[in-house]
């Protein structure tokens, strides 16, 4: 019971910080995840959890989304999953934590480091920055910041970012869930969780919603 409580709340907090990050939770709800569960568990339980949270995102967002970005940037994604998901089960799960921990101390160094990291807003940088984060989503759970990076280019208004952001990801969760499926990462045993993160996902996506609508534009970028 301990081990359910501290998993809601803390998959609560990951949804509310993603959504007013506007990369998705993943990139917290993974590592917090792979405390409690074999890492490629976690990857099963994240990709089904995430289609509920995408679109959870598209509704309570959807003032509007770039069309234009989810086609150049959103194929590419779920082109290169497909890759990333299928090669995930060749990597023991030790591997693929030590993989995610380099990748997120390194990027989170870059972005501390390298205050003045800007990305050109064109659609080579779209397609590319979706290949890298569509690649990196199926190998480790987490994509969304690359994705991130490459959208704050565009200075986009905050729920245009999250909603077509969320669009993306939905193709990407939806595509990779059914190779990790076939990889056996999806357990019974493990099913019960997903009703309980479809509930965390509108409530963290909601209370997100609130506190996004009290930042500026500046502030949310």
């Amino acid at each position: 019971m301990d081990f359910l409580i501290y998993f809601i709340l803390l998959a609560l907090l990951a949804e509310i910080v993603g959504t007013i990050g506007g990369f998705g939770s993943s990139m917290l709800f993974i590592p917090i995840a792979s405390y409690f569960l074999d890492f490629h568990v976690v990857l099963g339980i994240t990709a089904l959890y995430h289609v509920s949270s995408n679109l959870s995102k598209i509704y309570f967002f959807r003032e509007g989304f770039d069309k234009k970005i989810i086609l150049s940037m959103g194929i590419t994604s779920v082109f290169s999953v497909l890759i990333g998901a299928y090669l995930s089960q060749f990597i023991s799960g030790a591997h693929l934590e030590a993989i995610l921990a380099v990748f997120l101390i390194s990027l989170s160094a870059l972005l501390l480091t390298v205050r003045t990291l800007t990305i050109r807003p064109n659609t080579t940088n779209s397609v590319l920055g979706g290949l890298v984060s569509g690649f990196i989503a199926g190998i480790i759970g987490t994509g969304g910041a690359i994705r991130g990076m490459v959208l704050s280019s565009y200075n986009l208004k905050p729920a245009v970012f999250i909603a077509t952001s969320a669009i993306i990801d939905f193709g990407i969760d939806l595509s990779r869930s059914v190779v990790y499926a076939g990889n056996g990462f999806i357990h019974k045993e493990h099913l019960y969780l997903i009703p309980i993160l479809i509930v965390v996902s509108i409530v963290g996506t909601y209370i997100g919603k609130q506190i996004v609508n009290l930042l500026t534009e500046k502030q949310f970028k």
